[in-house]
């Protein structure tokens, strides 16, 4: 569910950037901006950010598994 609207924020993102180039008073520039300020580091930030609890039940069961062979039980 979070990569579909991943996916659809950047696709909005990407028309605005488009509207920003073609724009008479826009400019490649500013287009370039508008996608990396609107779309790329927040979108970025925010699935950083809602990725931490499985980074770290990851992080977990692999310590556990380190500390299982380590024991002699797996």
């Amino acid at each position: 569910m979070m990569y579909i609207v991943a996916i659809a924020w950047m696709f909005v993102v990407t028309l605005m950037s488009v509207v920003e180039a073609v724009a008479s008073n826009g400019s490649i520039l500013g287009a370039i901006m508008t996608f990396v300020f609107y779309g790329i580091l927040p979108l970025g930030l925010v699935l950083y950010l809602l990725g931490t609890p499985l980074r770290r039940r990851h992080n977990q069961a692999k310590e556990a598994a380190a500390q299982d062979q380590d024991a002699g039980i797996g």
